[in-house]
């Protein structure tokens, strides 16, 4: 690996830039531990001169959000022939899209928790108030609201109250045009990292993911060290781990995902495995899953980020 120079993506504009720089740094120095010659990129209007002036030998994706994760970034290496490590930008556009998401994997056959999707104009043009009391009625309380797209939890609220609708949709608005309500399934909620091996994708062990307080696993629980208890791996039955494994590894082939993805879950007291989302980009701070679920396999970060490289150039 020590002729290969790849460029990393990180930062760009979206509200998770600081995060994404995070995750550059982290991903550059463990490549750089494995003798890959690394520079850090931002996606700024110089990106395309540079890919074509100094074209690398492959690009890693270590956008968040936005262009990093909706298939834009991943459009332009495609029209400029970059190899690149990540999902395709097709595939990416259906993983962004939570409700795209859930619809497809509950049209094979996976659990998801009971959804609706409403714009802003639907509450401005039917009236906030109808529109939330039937959203109650349908999907019962307590709520998961999110916006439709985006990722960190920006936006995330769980409203176990009618009377905190209307704030917490002010607030679930403000990051997107788009909410997307969730029936809320309280269990052990975990994160499954998948990584595409010689032999197909397989999971790495879950995370248990236990906010302070049994709060949320919001923005700030995320990115604060100290506010979230991780159990890596989660503490689950033989069972259930190898319920939430499948789960990720079927999402991943499902959504046509590749090199590496998050998918996140709960297990339901049932022992249902529920899922909620999955990331495309994985976040890699010092509080990110996916790094975490590599150390309890046992794995390098850098190491596996050199096989998926080698991938990526080879294909």
């Amino acid at each position: 690996m020590s002729e290969r120079w790849v460029a990393v993506l990180a930062g760009g504009l979206s509200h998770e830039r600081e995060v994404s720089l995070r995750s550059g740094r982290r991903l550059s120095a463990a490549l750089r531990s494995v003798g890959v010659t690394v520079e850090e990129w931002d996606t700024d209007r110089g990106l395309l001169a540079r890919l074509r002036e100094h074209r690398p030998d492959a690009v890693v994706v270590a956008l968040h959000g936005g262009e990093g994760e909706n298939g834009s970034v991943q459009t332009i290496l495609e029209m400029t022939g970059v190899p690149y490590v990540g999902t395709d930008s097709r595939a990416c556009r259906r993983a962004w899209d939570k409700p795209t998401a859930k619809a497809e994997l509950a049209r094979a056959g996976l659990s998801t928790p009971d959804w609706v999707v409403l714009p802003h104009a639907t509450f401005r043009e039917l009236g906030a108030q109808p529109v939330l009391d039937a959203m109650v009625e349908s999907l019962g309380l307590p709520l998961m609201l999110k916006p439709d797209q985006g990722g960190s939890a920006l936006g995330a609220q769980v409203v176990r109250d009618a009377a905190e609708l209307p704030t917490a949709m002010v607030g679930c608005l403000a990051y997107g045009e788009t909410v997307l309500a969730e029936r809320y399934v309280d269990g052990v909620e975990v994160a499954v990292a998948v990584v595409d091996g010689p032999d197909g994708p397989y999971a790495l062990p879950p995370v248990e993911i236990v906010p302070e307080s049994g709060g949320i696993y919001d923005y700030t629980s995320r990115y604060t060290a100290g506010l979230t208890d991780f159990h890596a791996p989660a503490r689950l039955d033989a069972a259930a781990a190898k319920s939430v494994g499948e789960l990720a590894v079927a999402a991943h082939r499902l959504l046509g995902l590749r090199d590496v993805s998050r998918t996140d879950a709960i297990v339901a007291h049932d022992g249902t495995v529920q899922f909620l989302e999955v990331n495309v980009s994985p976040g890699l701070t010092e509080t990110s899953l996916l790094p975490m679920a590599v150390e309890a396999a046992g794995e390098s970060l850098g190491e596996i980020y050199a096989g998926l490289i080698e991938r990526a150039v080879s294909r």
